[in-house]
């Protein structure tokens, strides 16, 4: 189930108590998971474990200060909120459960909790006659009210000598319920690598051989993967198109750049979706120089590119793979031909010389073709296409047995 934890961003909001220093553990095992973490520490949280530590374990650096004149320059709490898919004290002190379900907002963790539309969630610790406290149980009502989830406590002995109900859950505990917080999504543990754009190959310092691929199919493809789950890699050509969120972009510009890059990121990967518009061809050799217009022709000496998609389908370790062709006739004939030749899990065809999809265009329609079968993805925008073809990925991969690789 940790696998849920994939890509998710974790704000830990550490309270004063002697139990902040599980939270140390805690960083440890959800970045294991897979989760990126920041943290949050009230006053008293630092002085029973240091900002420095959990820094170092987060690998991000700790906030502390509702008015740090730097981060605020930026908003930085409203930030913070929006950058959350959970909020998670831990430990989750009396005073502070009191403040969160009182709605008070005098130190940065309360006001983050405030801000947040993020999953919310608390790790109750403190003495056993505390946690029985019709106060502290009124208070955890009122929480429960607002959809807040309640991690423990456990019982055992405490600090104090006493023994009951008030322990902070352990680290691995704590996790798990995290994970417990979140859907499996379709491609939940997978990792994903796309081409996407178009491939530039340069004539001289100035010009190049290219296509109109806008690249917003392939990007829009790396979201929905996102959002089924999966660590993404997006190998972009030279498009100007925002990165999507919590993908890894790697940017290239000719085709064999981005077959590199595509070689090294697939080592290891779940899926491939060779999404990009790769150049066929490229000059033997660029010019130096800027070539000069002189002559009523041109005569340019093109060699062939490689084949980006077959050369990630070849390998001995390769993933399920998905291919594109964007053809102008004959459009499911010539996908078939790809996909048998090409030795391609899954094909994605569409009819560029519409022009109403494809190149440039917000829209698509397409084609997904596989050795047992097909669907036709009926018109529609970029983001909801690549949600149906991502879905169908997911299928048609689980129908192949693939795993997940560790």
């Amino acid at each position: 189930m940790l696998a849920r934890l994939a890509n998710k961003r974790i704000l830990l909001g550490v309270s004063g108590g002697i139990a902040a220093y599980k939270s140390a553990e805690l960083i440890r095992r959800l970045r294991d998971a897979g989760a990126e973490v920041r943290v949050v520490m009230t006053p008293a949280a630092q002085q029973f474990i240091t900002p420095l530590t959990l820094q170092a374990l987060s690998g991000n650096p700790v906030h502390t200060d509702l008015l740090d004149p730097a981060a605020e320059a930026a908003m930085g709490h409203i930030e913070l909120a929006r950058w959350a898919d959970l909020v998670l004290v831990a430990p989750a002190s009396a005073d502070c459960i009191a403040r969160l379900a009182q709605g008070m907002a005098n130190d940065l963790l309360s006001t983050v909790w405030l801000a947040t539309r993020a999953k919310l969630a608390i790790a109750p610790a403190m003495n056993q006659q505390m946690w029985a406290a019709p106060s502290l149980q009124a208070n955890l009502a009122l929480l429960g009210e607002r959809d807040v989830a309640v991690f423990g406590p456990a019982s055992g002995v405490q600090a104090c000598g006493d023994v009951g109900a008030g322990r902070m859950l352990e680290a691995v505990e704590l996790a798990d319920a995290c994970a417990g917080l979140f859907a499996t999504g379709t491609l939940t543990g997978r990792h994903v690598v796309i081409t996407a754009g178009p491939t530039r190959e340069a004539l001289d310092p100035v010009r190049y051989l290219s296509n109109h691929s806008s690249g917003k199919m392939g990007f829009a493809i790396a979201a929905a993967c996102i959002e089924a789950g999966a660590r993404v890699t997006l190998v972009a050509g030279p498009v100007n198109l925002p990165t999507p969120d919590r993908v890894t972009r790697v940017n290239v510009t000719s085709a064999e750049e981005m077959l590199a890059a595509a070689q090294q990121a697939v080592a290891g990967a779940d899926m491939f979706v060779a999404c990009a518009a790769v150049a066929d061809y490229r000059p033997r050799a660029a010019a130096d120089q800027k070539i000069k217009k002189s002559a009523d022709t041109l005569t340019l000496d093109l060699v062939k590119n490689p084949d980006i998609v077959a050369a990630i389908a070849a390998r001995a370790d390769r993933p399920f793979v998905v291919g594109f062709a964007a053809e102008t006739e004959k459009v499911v004939e010539h996908a078939r031909d790809k996909l048998v030749r090409k030795r391609l899990d899954m094909i994605a065809c569409n009819d560029v010389a519409r022009g109403d999809i494809g190149f440039q265009s917000d829209d698509n329609a397409m084609t997904v073709i596989w050795q047992e079968g097909e669907q036709v993805l009926e018109k529609a925008s970029k983001a909801v296409i690549a949600r149906q073809l991502v879905a169908l990925m997911a299928e048609r991969a689980a129908a192949t047995g693939l795993q997940v690789r560790k």
